[in-house]
């Protein structure tokens, strides 16, 4: 994207919402990094019976409680309507029928109160993440972003400027987490349940692969999955805890290794996770002793920054407005929506 001047003037107050997946979210950030108010709603409990986020039940779950969570929002950060200054959402990537009641509710809003609107990419909202904690990081610093659908290294050297290191080939690696839990009818989601599961087993019980460990920056869980079924296949009374463990271990091992390597090569001032399997407790464990290792810096998101919410939205519909200005009402949801890369 190219960079316009944008006015002195440029709103302070903004209003993030968040409808990608299965969580409802509003929040109001003030600047880049203060935040006024951050409310989540949950779809765990509607998705759990069927194993896995089901777009059409998302979709209409997001209709339903989106006008209150948003007033929520507003009322918990003490203002009202005529204070919020832009509106930010989330236009991808996602779930489609999830992501137009976002962005539609959002340009609604914008309309009302007669201030901009910008369509925020969800990935470079994760980005963001860790500075609304720690606003003072000190760039470039090489991210670690892992979630459900995606697994990404970036290296980001500017607000706005991102250079993409590695990424997964296949599976995710929370996707990994929720098909090895639900293989194992452990429930949904399946990175919680492992997470937990996996502090009483032994973690070196099983020796399962480590894909692609020592070949680039790229990542491939699809092959440790299925090295997992048929461990379980073949060995059906072994320790649930102790396969788990070993499981996790394999995904942590693989996910730091080429995180902190990537920090060392490219030069990075420090190493930070975001999205939700950044919320597990061996991966921030181990990333942290790593960065010690390495010495560099390590930032770890608390877990409620880490899961989708609006904060994030909100906070990089701040950088946006600030390098590219408003984005036009024409502008659609895109369940696609590459992070823009130079």
């Amino acid at each position: 994207m190219t960079t316009q001047e944008v006015p002195p003037e440029t709103p302070a107050i903004i209003l993030g919402i968040e409808t990608s997946c299965d969580e409802t979210a509003a929040a109001v950030v003030s600047g880049p990094s203060d935040i006024l108010s951050s409310v989540v709603s949950s779809q765990v409990d509607l998705h759990a019976r069927y194993g896995g986020v089901v777009p059409e039940i998302a979709s209409r779950a997001h209709v339903e409680m989106l006008t209150p969570v948003v007033a929520q929002a507003v009322i918990e950060a003490g203002l009202g309507d005529d204070d919020v200054e832009a509106v930010a959402a989330t236009a991808g990537p996602g779930l489609i029928g999830a992501l137009l009641v976002g962005v539609s509710a959002a340009k609604s809003l914008a309309l009302a109160w007669d201030v901009p609107f910008v369509a925020v990419n969800h990935l470079e909202a994760h980005l963001y993440s860790s500075f609304l904690e720690e606003p003072d990081l000190e760039l470039p610093v090489v991210v670690l972003l892992v979630s459900g659908g995606h697994t990404l290294l970036v290296l980001m050297e500017a607000f706005g400027r991102y250079r993409l290191i590695g990424q997964t080939l296949d599976d995710a690696a929370g996707e990994a987490f929720d098909k090895v839990a639900r293989f194992m009818d452990l429930g949904y989601p399946g990175g919680p349940v492992i997470d937990r599961l996996a502090m009483t087993g032994d973690s070196e019980a099983v020796a399962f692969p480590r894909p692609m460990r020592n070949d680039g920056y790229d990542f491939s869980f699809s092959g440790l999955k299925t090295a997992v079924v048929n461990h379980v296949r073949a060995h059906p009374d072994d320790d649930v805890a102790d396969i788990a463990a070993s499981f996790q271990e394999a995904v942590v091992d693989v996910l730091v290794h080429k995180a902190r390597k990537a920090a060392e090569e490219f030069g990075a001032k420090g190493l930070c996770l975001a999205g939700g399997v950044a919320a597990n407790s061996s991966l921030r464990e181990r990333l942290l002793d790593a960065c010690v290792a390495a010495g560099i810096s390590g930032f770890l998101p608390s877990r409620s920054m880490c899961t989708d919410n609006a904060a994030m939205v909100a906070a990089a519909g701040w950088q946006r407005l600030q390098l590219d200005g408003p984005s036009s009402l024409e502008v659609g949801a895109d369940p696609n929506l590459p992070l823009p890369f130079i």
